[in-house]
């Protein structure tokens, strides 16, 4: 366990590390900590706190800077969040999508690293299924979910349906499975299609199949805002390694999914400093998340994206409030 003074002595030189990305030496650590120690002092406290693990000491400067057991340490036990800084941003209720881009952006705009959302989980339910007929063997498959979204597929038949066929399928589909998953609706069509008209079964079969494939199209699509933001992080910008790392991790949005995903599993704002677990996959990295709701429950997670030497309490602040925006814009858009 840390005494009062090592304590102090850690979380000044963590705040003026963030502040000025530079290795903290005992002489600035006197007069940041506000404490009226001897260097002598100082420099033990800071060899105690480096056994540790918490701060470590670069090759080139006789300054310590926070590791990431250090920042972890300062982010649980000693960080102070002053609210209501940001109050005055909103989101307008509006198309999911629309919302879901907006609030990507207003992470990365009020956060100046790289805003990540990820969309509401979308039900795998229809509302409602319409054919129309395109051409000859060839149909348009018309699937409604029940948050409206609109999905629209083209499909080919063996056979040529006339309107009145169309309508009849349509009219079964929406009659017996509207509000099964798509899944279910396969199930069961594969148990009644005996009893159905050959035809008419084929017909709802093929257009079950590509609601499925639609309705997976949209699901966990992960929106992201300000990855050029990153070039002016000199953190960065100085190892060119860990850039192009950091930008191939945001082409590879199933892993940003997985990443986010565990912060949907949690209450409230979470974070998670690169370097302290395999969450993370990179140490100069941290995430900063939320999840938020529709309704009361939560459909999916945001979050900011910067170096580990990020003003923690400043990013709480945004990735809470955005939490919140999002969660009622969406929530009123219905």
């Amino acid at each position: 366990m840390l005494d009062d003074r090592a304590k102090l002595l850690l979380k000044a030189l963590v705040e003026r590390y963030i502040a000025d990305g530079q290795p903290v030496g005992s002489r600035t650590l006197s007069k940041a900590s506000g404490l009226d120690l001897s260097p002598a002092t100082i420099r033990n406290v800071m060899s105690d706190l480096e056994e540790l693990g918490l701060i470590a000491s670069p090759h080139t400067s006789a300054g310590r800077i926070p590791t990431a057991r250090g920042y972890r340490l300062f982010v649980d036990t000693m960080l102070t969040v002053r609210q209501g800084q940001f109050a005055a941003h909103s989101l307008a209720p509006d198309q999911p999508q629309k919302v879901i881009s907006n609030a990507a952006n207003l992470l990365s705009s009020l956060s100046q690293f790289v805003g990540v959302v990820i969309a509401p989980r979308r039900s795998s339910v229809f509302r409602h299924i319409e054919f129309l007929r395109l051409s000859e063997r060839r149909l348009l498959v018309i699937i409604v979910s029940p948050e409206g979204d609109v999905q629209n597929r083209v499909i080919f038949t063996e056979v040529d349906y006339s309107q009145a066929q169309l309508v009849e399928a349509a009219n079964y589909l929406n009659s017996h499975y509207v509000g099964l998953a798509i899944e279910q609706v396969r199930e069961r069509l594969q148990r009644e299609v005996e009893s159905l008209r050959s035809e008419i079964a084929s017909l709802m079969q093929a257009a079950v199949a590509v609601s499925s494939d639609a309705m997976a199209e949209t699901q966990d699509e992960v929106v992201i805002a300000g990855e050029r933001n990153l070039l002016a992080v000199a953190d960065f910008s100085h190892d060119m390694g860990h850039l192009r790392r950091t930008f191939e991790l945001f082409e590879q949005k199933a892993q940003l999914m997985r990443l986010l995903d565990v912060a949907g599993r949690a209450e409230g704002v979470r974070i998670f400093i690169g370097g302290e677990s395999q969450v993370v996959p990179f140490e100069d990295l941290s995430i900063v998340s939320a999840p938020y709701e529709v309704d009361g429950q939560v459909v999916g997670t945001l979050g900011v994206i910067g170096p580990t030497r990020m003003a923690y309490d400043r990013m709480i602040q945004i990735v809470d409030i955005t939490s919140k925006l999002v969660s009622n814009a969406l929530s009123h858009h219905k």
